[in-house]
């Protein structure tokens, strides 16, 4: 058997990571179907198959666990050393694989924007999708992800602009069935809730002067997203717990109502978070001074 070529190995990778020939050949740069034909010649090679496929999803077997569980060390050596090498450079360059939520990625963007324009020689790869994923089995450089849910063990550096969850509902509807004034006035409206990516409901969080309560209330409709419930609130069908940033337009325009404000503080919101343990590559090291510098901006 012929010797796998880096480029083969970081194809598997990649196919691995995002469980996907599509998304795979994305970030690649090369079309799903030869994608798809140089990952079946790779286990016609090796003589055994690495990935289960059908037509939704693609998985590991665990042959394919196995091989790239003592695959991927060494490539994080081989990355580590052209790294080493880049470090030479009078510029970073190579590419910088970010993930990230769907509202961390929208708030993030110019920055990205700003930084790839300040080093012309850098590839961005920003993957926005709901699930928490390990970054480091990932093959990620960073994250980017609401305070809460940065894991422990990684430098989290703050984005500095900060958030609130909030409810709301039309004046029609609060005209209707009454204003709640606190988290248990809401025990007595009709409540849109909200799946969070997981699949989890997400739970209505307060505080105020150090009192933190978490509720469920009563609803009969619930939806696939915050941004639907915010819509179904807008047609007057109930009160709605989202983003104060996703509310603003409508709350500006009187479209919205604001209500419980005085339990709905703001916290942190998007931090940038990396790996602890390893030393940030010159591309990365160089977006975290981009960021931090956008942040004091």
């Amino acid at each position: 058997m012929a010797g796998l070529a880096l480029n083969e190995l970081n194809a598997l990778i990649a196919v691995a990571a995002h469980r996907s020939f599509r998304a795979a050949a994305a970030e690649l740069g090369v079309s799903p179907s030869s994608l798809s034909h140089a990952v079946a010649s790779i286990e016609r090679q090796l003589g055994v198959r690495l990935f289960n496929r059908t037509t939704r999803s693609v998985s590991l077997t665990e042959a394919g666990e196995g091989f790239l569980d003592r695959v991927r060390p060494a490539l994080r050596d081989i990355a580590d050393a052209v790294e080493a090498v880049n470090r030479f450079r009078d510029t970073p360059a190579g590419l910088l694989r970010l993930n990230a939520s769907e509202a961390a990625a929208e708030r993030v963007l110019p920055i990205v924007l700003s930084f790839m324009a300040a080093y012309p020689d850098m590839r961005v790869d920003m993957i926005s999708e709901g699930r928490m994923v390990d970054i480091v089995a990932g093959g990620f450089d960073a994250g980017l992800r609401h305070a809460e849910a940065v894991p422990q063990d990684m430098v989290s550096l703050s984005l500095g602009i900060e958030e609130a969850r909030i409810v709301v509902g039309t004046p029609g509807y609060f005209a209707a069935r009454g204003v709640p004034r606190a988290p248990a006035d809401l025990f007595g409206h009709a409540c849109l809730h909200a799946r969070m990516p997981s699949g989890a409901v997400r739970y209505w969080e307060f505080e105020r002067n150090g009192e933190e309560i978490q509720i469920n209330p009563p609803g009969r409709l619930m939806l696939g997203s915050p941004d639907l419930t915010l819509l179904a609130a807008k047609a007057g069908a109930g009160v709605a717990y989202v983003s104060q940033r996703s509310a603003a337009d409508d709350l500006a325009a009187g479209r919205l109502t604001q209500v419980v404000n005085d339990w709905t503080p703001p916290f942190p919101g998007v931090c940038l978070y990396y790996p602890r343990q390893r030393l940030p590559s010159a591309g990365l090291r160089a977006f975290i001074d981009h960021f931090q510098a956008a942040r004091k901006g």
